[in-house]
């Protein structure tokens, strides 16, 4: 049994208002009961910033904006929409939810929670797509937790 929350290191990629929107948003996941998982990478190579999975087997990308210019900047998130059921941006209360595409979920989040602003459409991913996603995502998941349990320890 753990005793001590599990910190994961900072990669020092993401602002500081960037991992608060992430943690919130993973919480307000959680309470959802979807798991997740941060940086999975997908068959085509990207990786979004968090993917769930639901109790249900639904899949949800989330990708995380932390101001215009870094939505302004990003071309790469409507490849996600063919890895997921739902696709969402998460963003601090600070930006503007009018600047964010129509076709997206929108979840404003802090370092605290997060609430869903506007639900996001659902489009059903086939059978073999929803398969795969979930092995890539239980496989990272357990790889992690593997890499955590054996930290420090000689090879």
């Amino acid at each position: 049994m753990l005793t001590q929350p599990i910190v994961l290191p900072d990669d020092g990629r993401q602002s500081e208002t960037a991992r608060e929107v992430v943690r919130g948003t993973r919480r307000l996941l959680r309470a959802r009961n979807i798991a997740t998982v941060t940086e999975l990478v997908l068959a085509d190579g990207r990786r979004p910033d968090i993917v769930g999975l639901g109790p249900d087997g639904t899949i949800t990308i989330v990708e995380v904006k932390s101001s215009i210019a870094d939505f302004r900047a990003d071309r790469k998130w409507h490849h996600y929409r063919a890895f997921c059921d739902h696709l969402y941006f998460a963003i601090p209360i600070t930006l503007p939810v009018a600047v964010m595409p129509d076709e997206t979920g929108i979840i404003v989040a802090d370092g605290y929670g997060g609430e869903v602003v506007r639900d996001a459409l659902l489009a059903k991913l086939a059978p073999a797509t929803r398969r795969a996603m979930t092995i890539r995502f239980a496989q990272a998941a357990a790889d992690r937790l593997h890499a955590l349990a054996d930290a420090g320890r000689p090879s």
